[in-house]
Formats: C-alpha cells, structure tokens, sequence
C-alpha cells in the first residue's frame, strides 16, 4: 500500500458556556449544523461528521479519510470550529475533555440501542460518560489488518500516556492521569487482546464472545484495537480525546506509523512479540495511572522504564514509517512539545492547583478545543 489512509472519531463533552455543567443537547446541535451549512470540507456535506454518543451530553466528530498529516490536522481544526459554533448555537459550548471534571448525571440518548445498553449494563452504562480518540487506518486485507493487531499491542500503552486527559471525575481527582481507561474497562470486551494469527481467528474469537449472549452485538466488541466492521481499516480506540487539536494529530500520525511499520514487519516475515495479555493490560493500567509523570512498561523489555525511554523506544519503533510519509519532523516537533508542557491531565491539574476550584478547567478547555 503506498500511501495509508487515515483518520479519526473524537468524542466532546457539551457543556454550558456559563456555568461549567454540561448539556444533554448533542441532538440539537446536530440539526443546528445540518441546517445552517454543517462542515465547510469540500464534498463532505453533513451526513456523518456529527454523530450522537450513548449519552446526550456528548458528541462525537469524524474526519474524512486523509493521506497526509497537514490534511488531517485541517479537518481536526476545522470540525472542531463547526462542533464550537453548532453547539453555540443552541446555547452551549464543547469541550475536548476525556471525563467530565464536574459533578454529573448524564442522560442516556433515546435509542432502541441505547437503551438496551442500559437495561443489560445497568450501572457500568449509566456513568459510561467519556469521551475518546479512535483513530482508523487502511488496510489491504483483512489477513493484514489482524496482523497488524498482533504486532502492535505492546505499543498501545504510551499513546495512552501521551493523549492522558481525564485526571478528574464527579468533582474529586482521581489520582490517575486517565480515569478513562478505568470506566471504559468496565466493558465486559474491553482491553487488550491475544495473538489472533489470522483474520479467521479473529472472526471466530468476536463469534464466540457474541454467542456468549453478554454482548448485544458486533459493535460491542470493544477492544483496544479491532477491524472496523464498516470500513477497510483497523480502528485504534486506547487514546484520551485530546485537549489539543495537536495532540489528535500526533496521535494519529503515531498510530498510522505504528501500523505501517507492523504490516511491513508481517510482509517480512517477522513474527509478533507473544507477550501475555494480562501483561499488556498491566502496561496500559501503568499509563492509565501515571501518564508521563512516572515510570511506565517499556514496549520491548515489559519492565519499568522511565516515561521519556518508553517515548523514545515508540518514535525509534516507527522512525523509518514517519520519514517515508514525510511526518518525521512534524512528530519530533509535537512530541518534544508534548514531553515539555504535559499531556491535557497535566494541565488539568495545574489550572487547578492555581485557581483551587474545578470550573476554569471546563473554561479552558471550551477555549483550547476551538483553537487552531
């Protein structure tokens, strides 16, 4: 494959521009950008850069597939910029923020769906309200896309330390630079996976968690790295949304790197690391925890490292895809950025240690998520 494809689904919170709540309006929002223009991306129209989220307090946004990184960064700022004013639009504001840092009861979506969620998952889908960075990149096949699966699960885990945005929960820190991995692991299919070896592996092990009757369907299978089942693509689903747009777009460039790099290693022939899966779900619950602050598992030795050597090992690991997209320089430069200042959990916190209360963080991030 030549050039890969790529692009990404992030979640917001919507929010009330005044008070720092949020607001159960994410189907008001959408009409409003429907009915005046949407998004301004040439042959994009409105349908599907919007979508509802199992809660009324969110929206989710989708980029176009790209094939280059300027493309994608683009589209992040520029649906970003439409969720902004949409969401102005019918008395409210969107905020790019993994967990909600204020008290809250979120209000399930009215779908047959959702509600079904509801009724099978009771409290797990009642405070499932977080908000996500997944990012898709094309495949040629199905037997490469699971390859690719296998090769880069130990490489997960520090796009989530990068991308950590969720440091606070109903009012109180948590302690951990993502809270959003913990609720989202409460998904009886969510997490890492094991070897699959081959698409029809992974299709007989997604029947046998469906047949199971725990999950209500396909689009349950919550891994942290799966096929898409509408698109020729494998989806990244382990990342914070991201306080900064440029932080989606390292993210993203990370990710298409990493699976550029996993299916050339496949196409060689080399075989994927079979390191256990309860040892991966360890590395993630590390960066889960600590973000950059602390140590973290290192991707190749699966032993504690400092956050600067696991960053380093994943930018040496995938060096070689960058520079033949041409994205080297533009991920050195976010990613030294990134080291520098923190992650959004970092900044979170600092703005609260300042001003000793909660709502100038919704504040900030209301400003920071319409920014370029």
């Amino acid at each position: 494959m030549d050039v890969r494809t790529f692009g990404v689904e992030e979640e917001l919170l919507l929010v009330d521009p005044d008070g720092g709540g949020l607001r159960a309006v994410s189907d008001a929002v959408i009409r409003y950008a429907r009915e005046h223009g949407g998004v301004p991306l040439v042959g994009a129209g409105n349908a599907g850069i919007f979508e509802t989220e199992l809660q009324r307090e969110q929206l989710e946004m989708c980029t176009l597939p790209c094939a280059t990184l300027d493309e994608l960064a683009e589209q992040v700022v520029t649906i970003r910029r439409a969720a902004s004013i949409a969401a102005s639009g019918v008395g409210a504001a969107v905020a790019a923020l993994a967990t909600c840092p204020v008290e809250v009861h979120p209000s399930l979506t009215p779908s047959r769906r959702y509600r079904r969620m509801a009724d099978a998952y009771a409290l797990t889908a009642d405070e499932q309200l977080t908000c996500g960075c997944h990012v898709h990149v094309s495949i040629g096949s199905a037997d490469e896309g699971v390859a690719v699966l296998d090769r880069i699960r130990p490489w997960l885990p520090p796009l989530l330390a990068l991308s950590a945005n969720s440091p606070f929960w109903q009012g109180h820190d948590t302690g951990y630079e993502s809270w959003r991995q913990q609720v989202w692991w409460r998904w009886p299919s969510s997490g890492p996976t094991q070897l699959f070896g081959s698409a029809a592996e992974y299709r007989a092990a997604v029947r046998a968690l469906i047949e199971t009757g725990t999950l209500l369907d396909e689009g349950m299978i919550y891994f942290d790295a799966r096929l898409s089942r509408h698109h020729p693509t494998i989806e990244i689903r382990v990342a914070d949304v991201c306080l900064r747009s440029s932080d989606t777009v390292l993210v993203a460039a990370l990710v298409r790197a990493l699976v550029d790099t996993a299916a050339t290693a496949w196409r060689a022939g080399e075989p994927p690391d079979p390191v256990r899966t309860d040892l991966l779900k360890l590395a993630m619950w590390r960066a889960s925890r600590s973000g950059l602050d602390e140590d973290l598992v290192h991707p190749v030795t699966h032993r504690s490292a400092p956050a600067a050597d696991v960053v380093t090992a994943l930018l040496d690991h995938v060096t070689p895809a960058l520079d033949r997209y041409g994205d080297l320089r533009t991920v050195h430069d976010l990613l030294g950025r990134v080291m520098k200042d923190g992650n959004g959990a970092r900044r979170q916190r600092a703005i609260y240690q300042r001003e000793g209360k909660i709502p100038p963080i919704m504040a900030d991030a209301v400003r920071r998520t319409a920014e370029h």
